[in-house]
């Protein structure tokens, strides 16, 4: 189905041959319950170079591609690796 390999690659690929609303976005973010964050597709607002970036309430997020661990569509995960605490667990 996917083509891709990285996220920004996977992104737009959703963005020009499907639809971004029906993804949901897995990253690491510090302090939030198990240091992860989900988000819909919808607040999607630029795939930018080296940053997906989010519509804030403020302010817009900016989320480097290396804190993306899982992407899915539709149901179904396009993309995902462990998270980097999980491999450092596994040492």
């Amino acid at each position: 189905m996917f083509r891709s390999k990285h996220p920004r690659d996977i992104f737009n690929e959703i963005k020009w041959r499907f639809d971004l609303r029906r993804c949901k976005v897995y990253y690491i973010h510090r302090g939030a319950p198990g240091d992860t964050k989900i988000v819909e597709g919808s607040a999607i607002k630029n795939i930018d170079r080296s940053f997906l970036i989010l519509e804030g309430v403020v302010e817009d997020v900016y989320i480097p591609y290396h804190r993306i661990f899982r992407i899915v569509y539709d149901g179904m995960p396009v993309y995902e690796r462990k998270k980097l605490d999980e491999s450092r667990d596994n040492k």
